[in-house]
C-alpha cells in the first residue's frame, strides 16, 4: 500500500539511492533528482505529499525555493538536509518555513520517523526573519550534540514556553538564552539577564521585583526589578539554584498567577516575560537536601535543555578557535591564524572550564605573543602552565557523580525520545570518573607515569592502556 510520495533531492546519487531504498522500504513511493529545477516542477504542478531536499544545489540553494514553494502549496511539509551544520542552518530552515532539518550524516530510522510524523501533521507556519552570517552567531559548533542543541532552539524561538539550560559552568548557557530571545517573537523586546548567584541573598527579592519608596532603609526612590525591566521580553534567570527559599516561593507565584507586587508595594504588575533559567547544580538534588522547591522546579522544567561539556565537543574546537580570533581582530587585537599542530594540542586539553576557558586561553595567545601564527608549543605551554594551577588550586571537575550520570540518562532518553536507553551507563560513568582521575595524577606527577601509576595503584601497562582507551593527553616536555 503506497503510504505516499516523497520528492527526494540531491546532488550526491549515492544519497539519492540510500533515500529511495530506505523511504521505499517504508511503503513510501520515492521520485529522486539531483537538481533544484526538477524538484520545483514537480511539486509546483501538486505532486508529492513530502519533500526531502538538500540545501546545497547545483542550480539553487533550497532555502531559497522554499518559500515559493510554500506560496504555492503552504501545506507542503518539506524536510531539509545539511552538511553546513551550524545554528544558522537550523534557524535559517525553521524561518523559512521547513518542516525539519536534518544535519548530514543522519540516522535513516530518525529519517523516516520525521518523515511518517510529517505527514501526520500540517507543515510548520512559514516565519520570517533576517538573516545573520554565521560568524556572527553566538553559538558555534557543527558536533552531534550541538547540532541536537540547535534543532532544540528553532524548535522553540517561536514559542513562550519556559525553559531550563542545565549544563557545566561556561558552557554557554547565557549564549543559548540570547539565541532563544534573538531569534524568538519577543526579539524587538528586552533581553534582561540577571544572576542568582551575584547577588546578595536579602536583595534578591528587591532586584526581581524592585521596591517602592521606604520598603526598607535606604530605598529613597521606587526602583523596578528586572521582571519590570524584562516588560515584554525574556528574563534570564542565571544560577537558579542558588535562590534563596523566600525568593523561590515569589517566583513561583509569579510563574503561577502571572502577577508580582513589588517589595513594600500593595498594587500588582502584570508579568508580561518569557522565563529561561539556567543552572550547573543539579536541582533535584537541592530538593532532597530542602533547598529547592519541587514546585517551581517543575513550573521552570517545562522544556529542559542541556549543554554538552567542550570536552564531550572537541570536534567543534577549530571553529570556536576561528570564531574566538575574529573576535579579538574586532577588538583591536592583532591578526592571528593558528596551525594545525596548535589546533591538535588544543583538542587534547581536557577544558574543565569549557569554551569559556577555551576563549580565555586564545584571547591570553593572541596578546601575549607576538608571531602572527599561534604554534603548538606555545599552545603546550599555556595549557601545561593552566593544568599546573588547576592542580596546586586543586580544581578540578565540580560536577557530582550524580549529574554526570543524570546527564548520560537524561541525553539518552532524549536521543530514544522517551524509550529507555541504550545499555553503556557503567562504562560511560567509569570513564567520565576515571579520565579526570588520571588526568590529575598525572598533572601531580609532571607527567611521570612510574609515579602515577604507583599513586593510583596500579601498574604501569594497566595505566598506559588507561591513557590511550581514555585518550588522555600527554603533552610534549612531560616525562
Amino acid at each position: 500500500m503506497n503510504a505516499g510520495t516523497i520528492l527526494v533531492a540531491d546532488d550526491d546519487a549515492a544519497i539519492r539511492t540510500v533515500l529511495n531504498q530506505a523511504l521505499g522500504r517504508a511503503g513510501y513511493l520515492v521520485r529522486t533528482t539531483g537538481n533544484a529545477a526538477t524538484l520545483w516542477r514537480w511539486a509546483s504542478a501538486g505532486e508529492g505529499d513530502l519533500v526531502v531536499t538538500d540545501v546545497i544545489m547545483p542550480d539553487e540553494n533550497a532555502f531559497d525555493m522554499i518559500p515559493r514553494l510554500k506560496k504555492v502549496r503552504p501545506d507542503l511539509p518539506i524536510i531539509v538536509m545539511s552538511a553546513q551544520n551550524t545554528l544558522m542552518t537550523a534557524i535559517t530552515a525553521a524561518e523559512r518555513g521547513a518542516y525539519e532539518y536534518l544535519p548530514k550524516p543522519f540516522d535513516l530510522n530518525e529519517l523516516t520517523t520525521v518523515v511518517q510524523r510529517a505527514l501526520q501533521t500540517k507543515a510548520k507556519k512559514q516565519v520570517s526573519n533576517t538573516v545573520e552570517r554565521d560568524e556572527d552567531l553566538p553559538l558555534v559548533g557543527r558536533s552531534p550534540a550541538m547540532q541536537e542543541i540547535y534543532r532544540v532552539i528553532a524548535r522553540l524561538m517561536q514559542t513562550d514556553l519556559t525553559v531550563i539550560i542545565g549544563g557545566e559552568s561556561g558552557t554557554g548557557k547565557e549564549l543559548v538564552a540570547r539565541a532563544l530571545h534573538d531569534f524568538g517573537k519577543r526579539r524587538n523586546r528586552p533581553f534582561v539577564a540577571v544572576s542568582m548567584a551575584a547577588i546578595p541573598r536579602e536583595m534578591i527579592e528587591s532586584e526581581l521585583f524592585g521596591h517602592e519608596r521606604g520598603a526598607f532603609p535606604g530605598a529613597t526612590a521606587r526602583s523596578p526589578g528586572k521582571f519590570e525591566q524584562a516588560d515584554g521580553g525574556t528574563l534570564f534567570l542565571d544560577e537558579v539554584g542558588d535562590m534563596p527559599m523566600e525568593a523561590q516561593t515569589r517566583l513561583l507565584r509569579v510563574l503561577q498567577e502571572g502577577e508580582f507586587t513589588p517589595v513594600g508595594g500593595r498594587q500588582a504588575i502584570k508579568a508580561n516575560v518569557r522565563i529561561v533559567a539556567a543552572t550547573h547544580r543539579d536541582l533535584r538534588q537541592l530538593i532532597h537536601q530542602g533547598l529547592f522547591r519541587e514546585d517551581l522546579f517543575f513550573r521552570l522544567n517545562v522544556v529542559p535543555m542541556r549543554l554538552p561539556p567542550l570536552r564531550d565537543r572537541l570536534e567543534d574546537i577549530p571553529d570556536l578557535v576561528r570564531h574566538f580570533l575574529k573576535l579579538a581582530e574586532r577588538e583591536g587585537m592583532p591578526q592571528k591564524t593558528v596551525d594545525p599542530g596548535a589546533l591538535e594540542a588544543l583538542r587534547h586539553y581536557r577544558w574543565p572550564g569549557n569554551v569559556r576557558e577555551l576563549e580565555n586561553v586564545v584571547r591570553r595567545l593572541v596578546a601575549l605573543h607576538s608571531d602572527t601564527t599561534i604554534k603548538a608549543e606555545m599552545v603546550e605551554a599555556e595549557v601545561r602552565e593552566q593544568a599546573v594551577l588547576e592542580t596546586a588550586t586543586g580544581k578540578e571537575s565540580d560536577e557530582p557523580l550524580s549529574a554526570i550520570v543524570e546527564r548520560y540518562l537524561v541525553s539518552q532518553v532524549q536521543k530514544m525520545s522517551g524509550r529507555l536507553p541504550q545499555p553503556g551507563l557503567y562504562e560511560r560513568t567509569l570513564r567520565e570518573v576515571e579520565r579526570p582521575l588520571i588526568s590529575m595524577c598525572l598533572g601531580l606527577t609532571g607527567g611521570n607515569q612510574i609515579k602515577a601509576a604507583e599513586i593510583l595503584g596500579v601498574n604501569r601497562n594497566t595505566l598506559r592502556a588507561k591513557i590511550r582507551s581514555l585518550d588522555i593527553p600527554l603533552l610534549r616536555g612531560f616525562k
